[in-house]
C-alpha cells in the first residue's frame, strides 16, 4: 500500500495537533517547526509508509528535551 503526498501530510499535520497537546508546556509554534524539521529529514527516502511513525517517534524525543 502506497501512501500518497496528501495523505502523509494530513498525516504529518495530525501528529502536529496531537504533539501540540501532549506537549502543551512547549509553545505550538515550537511543536510544529520540531516535527516539521523531523519529517524534511526523511525528504527522498523510500517507504513513505513509515515516515510519519518514524517522525512521531524523532519529534518526542526531541520535544522530551523540553521536560514536562
Amino acid at each position: 500500500m502506497q501512501v500518497t503526498q496528501a495523505n502523509e501530510r494530513r498525516n504529518i499535520d495530525t501528529l502536529v495537533a496531537r504533539l501540540t497537546a501532549m506537549y502543551s508546556h512547549v509553545p505550538p509554534e515550537r511543536v510544529a517547526d520540531v516535527v516539521r524539521g523531523v519529517h524534511a529529514r526523511y525528504d527522498g527516502r523510500p517507504l513513505r509508509e513509515y515516515v510519519p511513525l518514524f517522525v512521531e517517534r524523532h519529534a518526542k524525543r526531541e520535544l522530551g528535551e523540553f521536560g514536562a
